[in-house]
């Protein structure tokens, strides 16, 4: 991990625990990351994990990669380089919101393994969990709500990712989402129960 540039500063702590937070809210921090091609249902999903488990009473933060871009990271733009710097801080971000006692869903493309072994690496044990939306670019084409792949093959959007920049699939995510075969609704069902099975739904 690279040092911070800035000098003579000290991390501080909160008075308030984050065992305490947890215990408030009911249910534990986790970071739940979203990724896959453009089209394979990513921000759908998150959307209806969300209102699933705010239904709930559980506290949920979506982190969208467009939305992010938008104004966080307005400044970066789509080289690899900007992608890594685009997923470090979104992945600070989640960590942050994360140890505050949310379930933080994370909705981004972040098509470099290692840049999301990163965002791992930050937090704490179980407390990242990566989904894989596992859809093949065929299916993500068709689907195509925005025209992204036609623009990207005509070559009016450089570096897109599967056609003409690479996405990395996880080796080991803990759940793969067969979003060309299931509803959004399943698929989200499939994540909240998951949750629930592994105890993040309750408090700690």
């Amino acid at each position: 991990m690279d040092e911070p540039k800035s000098t003579n500063i000290t991390a501080s702590e909160s008075a308030v625990t984050r065992a305490q937070r947890e215990a408030l809210m009911g249910h534990r921090g986790v970071t739940v990351w979203f990724t896959g091609l453009s089209a394979s249902g990513k921000t759908t999903v998150a959307a209806l994990v969300d209102a699933m488990l705010t239904a709930r009473g559980i506290h949920c933060a979506i982190l969208d990669g467009d939305n992010i871009r938008h104004g966080l990271n307005r400044d970066l733009g789509f080289s690899p380089a900007d992608r890594a710097e685009n997923i470090r801080r979104i992945g600070e971000v989640a960590k942050l919101f994360t140890q505050a006692g949310l379930v933080t869903l994370v909705a981004f493309i972040s098509p470099y393994r290692r840049d999301r072994d990163a965002a791992r690496t930050i937090q704490a044990k179980g407390d990242f969990l990566e989904v894989y939306l596992d859809s093949p670019v065929e299916v993500c084409e068709a689907r195509d709500p925005r025209g992204l792949y036609r623009k990207a093959r005509a070559g009016e959007i450089p570096e897109f990712t599967g056609v003409s920049a690479p996405y990395e699939a996880p080796l080991k995510p803990e759940l793969v989402l067969y979003t060309a075969s299931e509803t959004p609704e399943e698929s989200a069902q499939r994540v909240v129960a998951y949750l629930e099975k592994q105890g993040y739904l309750s408090a700690p």
